[in-house]
């Protein structure tokens, strides 16, 4: 069974300390199986998130506050605008964290797909691509972590996003590559509610999840229940 929480999107957006502890909440739960595999779709506030690996030249340059968290990946930005995923998964032994990664890539190129967007990987970089062989823009970007056989953080899609925020940074690490948005990429604007639908569609599809069943959860639920 398969839970899909839509936590918060435009002006209810939720403050990205808010969601970590939401997640961590969630986490525990499932990993003791007091709740399903749940997948948690939101959008924050404007903010800067590091991963493990973020060197300090990949940081903003003018003192914008930076939170630091426990996924893999380097420094990123979440906004109005984004689509971002939590799914809150147990892993089959043996776990497979790079076939984890795929697998989430893969949902997120099958939905862009569907909207008319044609969307790639990239050897050797993880997220989601659009655009020229060898001149490709990030679309999507995937940090995880994984505790107890259980996943966190997740995916960040940029859906109506501005791209602003990502001139103070290094986006991913990444010096070689822009980034782009959905809107921009159809010249039409695509909004983060538009995708719960399809993202959702595309987790019940994927066989590396393996959901069988849903149900939905209302935020207060989760918070009573985790």
């Amino acid at each position: 069974m398969l839970d899909f929480v839509v936590a918060g999107l435009s002006a209810n957006s939720v403050p990205y300390v808010e969601g970590l502890e939401l997640q961590r909440a969630v986490h525990r739960s499932v990993v003791a199986r007091e709740r399903p595999d749940t997948v948690l779709l939101l959008e924050h506030p404007a903010v800067y998130t590091a991963g493990k690996r973020t060197l300090p030249e990949e940081r903003p340059v003018d003192d914008t506050p930076v939170i630091d968290v426990d996924r893999g990946g380097k420094i990123t930005w979440h906004g109005p605008g984004q689509l971002v995923g939590y799914p809150i998964l147990h892993l089959q032994e043996p776990v497979d964290v790079v076939g984890y990664v795929r697998s989430l890539e893969g949902i997120l190129i099958e939905v862009l797909i569907e909207f008319g967007i044609d969307a790639v990987r990239v050897a050797g970089r993880s997220g989601v691509w659009v655009g020229e062989a060898g001149r490709e823009d990030k679309i999507a970007a995937i940090g995880i972590r994984v505790a107890q056989g259980v996943t966190m953080h997740g995916f960040a899609l940029n859906c109506s996003n501005s791209l602003e925020a990502y001139s103070r940074i290094i986006a991913c690490g990444i010096r070689d590559a822009g980034v782009t948005t959905m809107s921009r990429v159809l010249g039409d604007t695509v909004d983060p509610d538009e995708l719960i639908a399809p993202i959702t569609a595309a987790f019940q599809r994927s066989a590396s999840v393996n959901p069988t069943n849903t149900i939905s959860a209302s935020l207060d639920n989760v918070r009573t229940n985790a």
